[in-house]
């Protein structure tokens, strides 16, 4: 009996110590830029509705987060620098709030702070889900103009390298 508790108490020990070296260190997958980003419905919170797909031909910064995330929190005026830099060089960015998030929070989150680029809450889960069961906040997917999800970062990203491979990726061509 003691040896099953010690291990469900091991086991939730070692989870939480990696939630923490993840929110304080973060986590950055490169990748082989061969996975298409998932064509996904959404409703900005001006009410307006529109599908992932419409942003074919722009590099794309999606970004997870939640009001009550101290990470997003921390990085958000960092995302929203980074997206006023290069917005008029063709980047789009997408913060996705997550099923969890209290939608008045999300909204006063957004007005109060003037976010300059489009809120969406993903009420179901289904944004996440199909983004590869994104469950840890911040994280910020990169998706070239092609729609090929390039890079994903779990946790505050390194916004130096990040802007410097959305300068790359936005010099490039469409196709």
């Amino acid at each position: 009996m003691l040896s099953r508790s010690f291990a469900r108490g091991a086991r939730a020990l070692l989870a939480g110590a990696a939630l923490a070296y993840v929110a304080a260190f973060g986590t950055a997958r490169l990748l082989d830029g061969s996975e298409l980003a998932p064509v996904v419905d959404y409703t900005e919170l001006d009410g307006s509705r529109h599908r992932s797909d419409e942003l074919l031909g722009h590099v794309v910064l999606v970004n997870f987060w939640a009001s009550s995330c101290t990470a997003c929190i921390h990085e958000m005026p960092k995302l929203v620098a980074t997206h006023e830099r290069l917005h008029d060089k063709g980047l789009r960015t997408l913060a996705v709030a997550m099923s969890y998030d209290p939608p008045a929070y999300v909204v006063n989150y957004a007005q109060s702070r003037q976010l300059p680029f489009p809120v969406v809450i993903d009420n179901t889960g289904d944004i996440a889900r199909q983004f590869g069961k994104v469950q840890l906040t911040p994280t910020t997917v990169v998706i070239d103009k092609r729609g090929r999800i390039v890079r994903q970062f779990t946790g505050e990203p390194d916004f130096g390298q990040l802007e410097r491979q959305l300068e790359s990726l936005l010099s490039q061509p469409s196709s």
